[in-house]
């Protein structure tokens, strides 16, 4: 079969079995309807793929779905993912975009530690290093994170003051977590250290679930409450790639 044949063939093989993915269990006529495939088109594809236990189809029905070689194939992938590799290309823009310092934390409850961290040159360094640690509840990363913790762990925090903005009522900081739900992002105002302004954004691993953040961080000088406006879409868009690198379907 000439090269350009079987690249087609490949293509075509691909697509049918993303169309069992985001459809699982239809019929050989509805995924050749699905595909724009004829049926016989359809069995030459699907056979190798059954094959090779990346499809399956139910003998008694017909009906078509992923096979357990898919998982392999996906905990193969996860083995070999690092956050920090991950991140580290949206990092680096987003720092080139806003000139700023960029963290990158995950959670270790009440804490979040700073795993990476990329810094603008021209400006003042953020006392911040790797490997630090920081309140969850007075960190715009920490409010990120636990705007999407069961309230168990909002419950258990001792809301220590860190300046005189940090919030210390737990309704007022459930109130803030719903904000950042609807919102996507969350500013720490001042609330961890007097001059400084962060905004973070919520990252999602394979399960949906929320271990890690990443923020824009600088002097209230240069980070006013306007800039904030802007600078969360940026941050959102940020984790909302990260995420998808990282296997999640929500982002």
């Amino acid at each position: 079969m000439p090269e350009r044949n079987q690249s087609a063939s490949l293509r075509r093989a691909l697509a049918v079995l993303d169309h069992v993915r985001e459809q699982p269990g239809l019929s050989l006529t509805q995924l050749s309807e699905t595909a724009g495939l004829s049926k016989s088109t359809v069995l030459r594809l699907t056979v190798p793929l059954v094959e090779a236990k990346l499809l399956e189809r139910d003998r008694r029905t017909g009906a078509y779905r992923l096979g357990h070689g898919t998982l392999r194939l996906g905990q193969s992938y996860l083995a070999t993912l690092d956050l920090r590799t991950v991140a580290a290309e949206e990092s680096h823009r987003l720092m080139s975009e806003v000139r700023e310092t960029v963290h990158l934390v995950v959670y270790d409850p009440p804490h979040v530690v700073y795993i990476d961290k990329v810094e603008n040159e021209a400006n003042v360094r953020m006392a911040s290093r790797i490997g630090s640690r920081g309140p969850a509840h007075c960190t715009a990363v920490g409010k990120a994170i636990l705007a999407w913790q069961p309230e168990e762990a909002v419950a258990e925090l001792v809301l220590e003051p860190r300046t005189k903005h940090t919030i210390t009522d737990a309704e007022r900081l459930r109130a803030e977590l719903a904000h950042i739900r609807r919102r996507g992002y969350a500013v720490d105002d001042r609330e961890n250290e007097p001059e400084v302004r962060c905004v973070a954004a919520p990252i999602f691993n394979h399960n949906d679930a929320v271990s890690a953040a990443i923020s824009v961080s600088g002097l209230t000088s240069r980070i006013t409450a306007a800039r904030v406006r802007e600078l969360g879409p940026l941050v959102a868009g940020a984790a909302a790639r990260i995420s998808r690198k990282l296997g999640s379907q929500s982002r």
